[in-house]
């Protein structure tokens, strides 16, 4: 990508490499970095723009040539939108950073068919999501512009993507499939892998489900394969499949760590691995229930049970199983097949694992369930650990049909940027504004290849609003990351918005006259979820975190707050089954001038390499030459803090929280294991990536996921 010298006179990317050069005062080069985004336009972006004299003309052009779809435009007036489009205009929207600016052309914006002229700036593609999830209401749409536009709400990359475009993949950011134990399942899920990843997004498998290697079929010893040709046939799947060539396809497969097959499952990671069994791009993660913490504590052999067995005794699925309950019981009885390994080489291995490859991923399985508020058994997670939603299985008949239709999982993502959320003039209106743009994506999404992805969705209304920005956030008000202050700043602020978001999904389900299917049977019905809000007041325990509220004018929520929603939500439910979960955020995170996610910043200035124009360079969010100390990176910091900030978040958010655990290259797997344990008694529900030091050289730590990654 050549650009021409003009502005300045100097090109946008030697601008922005200035960022990684201190000035002659000593400083990082700010301000080179800005100028190098208003470079970009001058040279790049405004010569290959196209020209429309008025909106008429501009969605006239791009509704005949296919390029909208004409039904979003359609539920409006020309003059709403008219005016929409001038109030995003109005707001003289400027991107913060080169690679904000840099990731919106290159990723989100609409582009003629050769892909060679933009045919939409930022204010374009931000009034016509809001057009498209708003589906008519025209005060939703005026208030998702003002929230977008503002910084505060920002889609996910599937629903940013894709809203309105004609052609184009779905808004649903990943999906969860259960497989069971036949190969009627295991072909679907093949298919539906392949038919989602069509579609956009990643998507995650329970195998736990499938017998072992060497289980008998028809009563025949020594004849399944086991979970290793079903992970190849997957992955072979995901590398075929991608959404018009805009997204790779991509997958994780889950397992239990009781599963007979979990050290082979384990052994697809090592790099050393035979071809034959090596697993490359597929993404693996393991279920672990809190006896084997137990076992290991106790350095006792752990059983592995034969999901054939217990199926036969239990008369469900292994992954539906609760193991911690029935451990012992099942290891006296002689009917289930059982093999043992040693529980502490087990958490070894898993951290030999991790120290090469950075998976797999955990899920505390009994933790994930202590804290569900619905009825049935999480046994799995997403492509990047923050789903944690109930799942029941397919079956079907002879001929392959349905027998019956089970609940899977889709995830409608998006997340609020917390430092201007504070801001916000009204911090309730931007929790509900983003609620009713989450549950907008829940409602148009109707992928009927999948059905069980169709009918769970359609039956649960589940999304996930998610968080970014807390690093830039606190360093702005001068707090250090994992502090006393800011744990305590976490942990009310996620208070209060479970508080808003659990009421705008009850002003939903009131307006609407339905609450998700299964409400009467949560813990939200009960009323058992709102007692500990109800029982004891939360308050902040610090005296600046006192004053971030009160000078934002934010109300914390009291007891009396929280006993008006519960009598409300259990007179009227809520409209959908799942509220919140905190992915790691990526590309949204950039062009929101946001820290990623709730975790600390792994350098003061990223270096990403981005296609053919190489190194890119951003600096964190809200970072100045005054306020550089507090932006300590994820490795200076240490797991410690950073489990504890998590676990202040953990205990507001129904589903999970996508936490990456940072070491630096001094470090042994036997901290790993610590940091293992550490999470584990902390009450956290799932560990993502573990990332040393030397294995996130030139910037590239936040490249992975791009598929479920906002």
């Amino acid at each position: 990508m050549d650009a021409p010298r003009v502005g300045s006179g100097m090109d946008y990317h030697s601008l922005n490499a200035m960022l990684n050069l201190y000035g002659e005062d000593g400083k990082i080069q700010f301000e080179k970095d800005r100028e190098a985004a208003r470079e970009y336009f001058l040279q790049h972006v405004n010569q290959n723009t196209v020209f429309f004299h008025s909106l008429k003309e501009r969605l006239d052009y791009l509704v005949e040539k296919q390029y909208y779809e004409p039904e979003v435009l359609a539920q409006y007036d020309f003059a709403f939108i008219q005016q929409l489009n001038d109030l995003a205009y109005s707001k003289k929207f400027r991107f913060e950073t080169f690679l904000g600016a840099f990731k919106y052309y290159t990723s989100y914006t609409l582009k003629t068919f050769d892909g060679k002229r933009y045919l939409e700036r930022f204010e374009d593609r931000v009034v016509m999501t809001a057009l498209g999830l708003a589906q008519g209401d025209e005060q939703l749409a005026t208030d998702l512009v003002e929230e977008i536009i503002g910084g505060r709400f920002q889609p996910a990359t599937p629903t940013f993507l894709n809203t309105g475009k004609a052609q184009r993949g779905e808004l649903v950011s990943c999906f969860l499939l259960r497989i069971e134990d036949n190969m009627e399942s295991i072909a679907r899920g093949i298919n539906s892998a392949l038919q989602l990843s069509k579609r956009g997004g990643g998507v995650a498998l329970l195998l736990s489900n499938i017998r072992e290697s060497g289980a008998p079929i028809k009563q025949i010893e020594n004849q399944s394969s086991g979970i290793i040709p079903v992970m190849k046939l997957l992955e072979d799947s995901f590398s075929y499949a991608n959404q018009l060539g805009a997204r790779q396809g991509a997958g994780a497969v889950y397992l239990s760590a009781h599963h007979p097959d979990i050290m082979r499952f384990l052994d697809t990671k090592r790099e050393n691995a035979d071809e034959k069994i090596r697993i490359k791009t597929l993404s693996l993660g393991v279920v672990v229930p809190d006896i084997t913490f137990e076992l290991a504590k106790n350095n006792e052999d752990m059983y592995l049970f034969s999901p054939y067995d217990v199926e036969k005794v239990y008369g469900k699925p292994f992954g539906d199983v609760p193991i911690t309950e029935h451990y012992r019981a099942m290891v006296d009885d002689p009917r289930i097949k059982k093999t043992k390994i040693n529980a502490r080489e087990f958490f070894q291995t898993l951290a030999e694992i991790q120290f090469e490859s950075g998976y797999p991923y955990i899920v505390f399985e009994d933790t994930v369930n202590k804290a569900n508020p619905i009825k049935g058994r999480i046994n799995m997670s997403n492509l990047c650990s923050e789903i944690l939603q109930v799942n029941t299985p397919t079956t079907y008949n002879e001929d392959l049909s349905y027998n019956q239709i089970g609940k899977d999982i889709s995830c409608n993502l998006g997340s609020l940027n917390i430092a201007l959320t504070m801001d916000s003039p009204d911090f309730g209106k931007t929790v509900e504004t983003a609620i009713r743009g989450l549950t907008s994506v829940s409602n148009q999404s109707h992928i009927a290849s999948v059905r069980s992805i169709e009918d769970g969705n359609d039956k649960s209304h589940a999304i996930g609003l998610g968080q970014m920005n807390l690093h830039g956030y606190l360093a702005r008000e001068r707090i250090f990351y994992g502090s006393e202050e800011g744990i305590d700043f976490t942990n009310i602020y996620f208070y209060t918005v479970l508080f808003h978001a659990l009421r705008a999904s009850n002003t939903i389900a009131i307006e609407r006259g339905e609450a998700f299917d299964g409400f009467e049977d949560s813990k939200y019905a009960s009323g058992e979820f709102f007692e500990k809000y109800t029982d004891a007041p939360w308050v902040p325990a610090t005296a600046k975190v006192t004053q971030l509220f009160a000078d934002a004018g934010v109300h914390i929520p009291t007891q009396e707050d929280w006993r008006e929603l519960a009598a409300s939500v259990k007179e009227h439910g809520i409209y959908n089954q799942n509220l919140q979960a905190v992915p790691p955020t990526g590309s949204i995170s950039y062009i929101n001038n946001s820290t990623a996610s709730i975790h600390p910043i792994a350098s003061k200035i990223e270096i990403r390499k981005e296609g053919k124009l190489g190194r890119v360079y951003y600096p964190a969010a809200f970072m100045t030459n005054d306020n550089l100390e507090y932006y300590q990176d994820a490795y200076e910091i240490g797991y410690e803090k950073v489990i504890d900030t998590y676990a202040a978040a953990t205990q507001h958010v129904d589903q999970g929280l996508s936490l990456t655990l940072f070491f630096k290259d001094t470090a042994t797997t036997r901290d790993i294991n610590r940091a293992q344990i550490y999470a584990w008694k902390k009450g956290i529900k799932t560990i993502y990536y573990i990332r040393l030091r030397q294995m996130a050289l030139e910037g590239t730590e936040l490249d992975q996921c791009v598929s479920c990654m906002l």
